[in-house]
C-alpha cells in the first residue's frame, strides 16, 4: 500500500490536469454559452494548480528513473509553456462555425457539434501525458503516457479548422502515428524479451550485467518509433502537412508538447544502458538521425512558400540539433569527472533548448495567428508581406523570435545552441565523430538563416497586401508579446536557466579515485536514484 501511495504522491499534478479535463468537458455540455466560455479559464486554473502541486505537493521518494530535479524541471516547463499555449489557443473554438452559430443564438446548442469543452480537455490530457512520461518507471507506463500525449492531438488537428485539409492532415498524422507506435512497441517487447522485465529499474540492472544484442535492437527500434514524437528522420514525413493543415494554435501545440515527451522518453531509454552510448550501434543511430534530421529540415525549409510549412521543417531541423545534445549525454562521462559544468552536460543542454525553442516557435506561430487573409489564417509569405507597416508590434515579435531560431546573439536560441554544440565538443575525446556532427550542425545553422531571413524580409521589406487584416485575439497578442520579451530577457540572463537545467540533470559525481570504467557502470544507477 505504501508503494502505491508513494507512486500516487508523485503524480498529483497529472491527476489535477485529468480532473481539470473532466471539468472542462462537463462545462462544455452546459446550455448557457456564458458557462461554456469559462472552459479556457478553468483549463488555465487547473494548469496553474498542477504547477503549484509540482512544487509544493508531496514528492515521490523512490521508483523514479530520472532524477527528481529533472522531473520537476520538465513539469514546471510544461506548465509555463502550457500557459502560453493556452493563451494562443483560448479563442480558437470561437472561430469554429458550429460553435460560433450556437453561441450567437443563430442555431440551437447541439453538444455533438460544439466542441469547446472537448478541445480544452484534450489540451490538458496531452500535457498530463508529458508529465507522466517523466515519472515512468515501467515500459507499460511509458507506452501509455506517450500515447496519452499523442491521441488527443489527432482529434485536435482534425477538429481545429472547418476546412477539409484539417481532416486530411489528421488522417496522415494518425496513420503514421499508428506505424510509429507499432515500431516502438515492438522495440519494447524486445527489451522485455532480452531482460525478462518491464520494470525499468530491473531492466537497468539486467542490462548492466549482460550485453544482449536483443536489448540493443529493442532500444534501437524504440528510438526509431519515438522519433515520430520529435519529428525526426525517418518518422518526419507528416510534419509539414500536419503543421499546415492544423489551425495555428494547434500547430504551436504540436511543436512543443509531443517533442518534449519524445526526448524525455529517449533519455529514459538511454539510461537503461550500462553506459551512455558514445560508441556502438545506438551511438551511430543517433549520429545519423541527428545529421539527416537537421539536413533534411533545413534543405526542405529553403523550398517552401508557406510560412507554416517553413516552420514545420524548422521544427524538424531543431530536433536534429537537440539530438546532438542528447548524443553528448550527461556530464558524468567527461574524463576525470570534469564535466560538471553546463557546457559538458548534454542532457542539461537539451532541457534548456526545449524551452528556448518552444518560446521562439510559439511566438512566431502566435504572430501568424493574429493575422488573417480573406477570413482565413495567414499562411504564405505573401500573407505576412509588409506586416511591419500595419502591425509593427507583431512584426517586431516575429523578428525577435525568428532571429532566436537562427541562433543570433544575445537571444535565447543562441545560448541554447552554444550549450548544445558545446556539450558535444566537450565529449570529443570519447569519440571524434562528435566533432564532425558539430560541423554538420553549424553548417546547417548557417543554411537555416536563409529561410528565416525570408520570413523577416517578407515582414519588413514586402509590399503590404490589401487582403490582410488583424484577428481580434487579445490573448494571442499577449502570448506573442510574452514570447518576444522572454526570448530577449532570458537570452540576456540565460545562464540562470542553464544552471537550473544543469542542476536538474546533475548526476551523483564519483570520487576522483573511482576508475572511469566504474563510473560508466554506475551511470544508470545514478539516474535511477537521482
Amino acid at each position: 500500500m505504501s508503494v502505491m501511495a508513494d507512486k500516487l504522491a508523485g503524480v498529483w499534478p497529472e491527476i489535477t490536469l485529468g480532473l481539470g479535463a473532466c471539468v472542462c468537458m462537463a462545462l462544455g455540455l452546459a446550455k448557457a454559452s456564458s458557462t461554456r466560455k469559462l472552459t479556457s479559464w478553468v483549463a488555465g486554473l487547473f494548469l496553474l494548480l498542477s504547477g503549484v502541486l509540482a512544487i509544493a505537493g508531496p514528492q515521490p521518494t523512490s521508483g523514479l528513473i530520472l532524477p527528481p530535479q529533472m522531473v520537476l524541471y520538465v513539469k514546471l516547463a510544461v506548465v509555463a509553456v502550457g500557459v502560453v499555449l493556452l493563451l494562443v489557443a483560448a479563442q480558437l473554438p470561437s472561430s469554429w462555425r458550429a460553435t460560433h452559430r450556437a453561441e450567437e443564438g443563430i442555431e440551437p446548442f447541439d453538444p455533438a457539434n460544439v466542441m469547446r469543452g472537448e478541445f480544452f480537455a484534450f489540451f490538458l490530457f496531452s500535457l498530463a501525458g508529458v508529465m507522466l512520461t517523466t515519472t515512468a518507471n515501467d515500459l507499460v507506463w511509458l507506452f501509455l503516457s506517450l500515447e496519452l500525449v499523442s491521441l488527443p492531438t489527432y482529434v485536435m488537428v482534425a477538429t481545429s479548422q472547418d476546412r477539409i485539409r484539417a481532416q486530411e492532415s489528421a488522417v496522415k498524422y494518425f496513420f503514421l502515428g499508428a506505424l510509429a507506435v507499432a515500431v516502438f512497441l515492438y522495440g519494447f517487447t524486445l527489451i522485455y524479451g532480452a531482460t525478462g522485465f518491464t520494470d525499468l529499474s530491473r531492466v537497468q540492472s539486467a542490462a548492466a550485467t549482460t550485453t544482449s544484442p536483443l536489448l540493443t535492437l529493442g532500444i534501437v527500434l524504440a528510438i526509431v518509433g519515438i522519433s515520430f514524437k520529435i519529428a525526426a528522420v525517418p518518422m518526419h514525413f507528416y510534419t509539414a502537412d500536419v503543421y499546415q493543415g492544423a489551425a495555428t494554435p494547434v500547430t504551436a501545440f504540436l511543436a512543443f508538447v509531443p517533442k518534449t515527451a519524445g526526448f524525455v522518453a529517449i533519455i529514459i531509454l538511454l539510461s537503461m544502458l550500462p553506459q551512455w552510448p558514445t560508441h556502438g550501434p545506438i551511438m551511430w543511430l543517433l549520429w545519423i538521425m541527428a545529421a539527416l534530421t537537421m539536413t533534411v529540415g533545413n534543405v526542405m525549409g529553403l523550398l517552401q512558400t508557406s510560412v507554416k510549412r517553413t516552420l514545420a521543417y524548422s521544427s524538424i531541423a531543431h530536433s536534429g540539433y537537440l539530438l546532438v545534445g542528447l548524443l553528448a549525454g550527461p556530464a558524468l562521462l567527461t574524463s576525470g569527472g570534469g564535466g560538471s559544468g553546463a557546457i559538458g552536460n548534454g542532457i542539461a543542454a537539451v532541457l534548456f533548448y526545449l524551452v528556448a525553442y518552444a518560446l521562439s516557435t510559439i511566438g512566431a506561430f502566435a504572430v501568424l495567428g493574429c493575422v488573417q487573409v480573406d477570413g482565413h489564417e495567414a499562411d504564405s509569405f505573401d500573407d505576412i508581406s509588409g506586416l511591419s507597416t500595419k502591425h509593427p508590434g507583431l512584426a517586431a515579435v516575429m523578428l525577435v523570435c525568428v532571429l532566436s531560431l537562427v541562433g543570433l546573439p544575445p537571444l535565447l536560441g543562441f545560448i541554447g545552441k552554444i550549450y548544445l554544440f558545446g556539450s558535444a565538443m566537450a565529449h570529443r575525446g570519447e569519440n571524434p565523430a562528435f566533432v564532425w556532427l558539430v560541423v554538420v550542425a553549424v553548417l546547417n545553422s548557417a543554411v537555416s538563416a536563409v529561410y528565416y531571413l525570408r520570413i523577416i524580409g517578407a515582414c519588413y521589406f514586402g509590399k503590404p497586401s490589401g487582403r490582410t487584416e488583424p484577428q481580434h485575439c487579445p490573448s494571442r497578442r499577449i502570448a506573442a508579446l510574452v514570447c518576444g520579451i522572454a526570448v530577449v530577457v532570458m537570452g540576456v540572463a540565460g545562464n540562470r536557466l542553464v544552471t537550473l537545467a544543469r542542476e536538474s540533470s546533475q548526476l551523483a559525481q564519483p570520487s576522483q579515485q573511482t576508475p572511469a570504467k566504474v563510473v560508466s557502470d554506475e551511470l544508470p544507477t545514478d539516474i535511477h536514484g537521482g
